[in-house]
């Protein structure tokens, strides 16, 4: 959002990450909707481990400390050694599958549990296709997403 805000959340961040025993670098890059920050150095795949629950945790606590009154409707990203953006790339590339599964026979298509991070990944790819619709279903945090055929 502001400098100011980017460098009080990577300060945040980085006094989080060395309380954990980690030296990290932490660079950000700037999207339409979000703030992405990459995490490098010794010890950065200490964050990966159970598929990524650490990023996601501290990802969460990030958004949860500096509020939305604060930021406004843009978000902050955590990843570290680009995991988040490969998984990113993959989910988008399922949900394509998918929509392309759902219009070539016309049966909806499940993806998930998701996260409510994930599912959104997957609803903005299918919004890039003009055919098929995706909507979340469930009443937990994991939510699973059905991609249908538009009829």
């Amino acid at each position: 959002m502001t400098e100011n805000m980017d460098t009080r959340v990577v300060a945040f961040v980085q006094d989080v990450t060395a309380t954990m025993g980690l030296t990290l670098q932490a660079t950000t890059e700037e999207s339409a909707d979000h703030v992405r920050i990459n995490l490098t150095g010794d010890g950065a795949e200490a964050l990966l481990k159970r598929k990524g629950e650490v990023l996601d945790a501290l990802q969460v606590v990030v958004n949860t400390v500096f509020r939305r009154d604060e930021r406004g409707d843009r978000h902050y990203m955590i990843d570290a050694l680009d995991f988040r953006r490969s998984k990113d790339a993959e989910l988008r590339q399922m949900a394509t599958f998918l929509a392309d599964k759902a219009r070539s026979t016309g049966a909806p298509q499940e993806i998930g549990p998701l996260n409510p991070y994930a599912r959104r990944i997957v609803h903005l790819a299918i919004a890039d296709h003009g055919d098929v619709t995706s909507e979340s279903i469930g009443d937990a945090f994991l939510k699973t997403v059905v991609i249908s055929k538009k009829s």
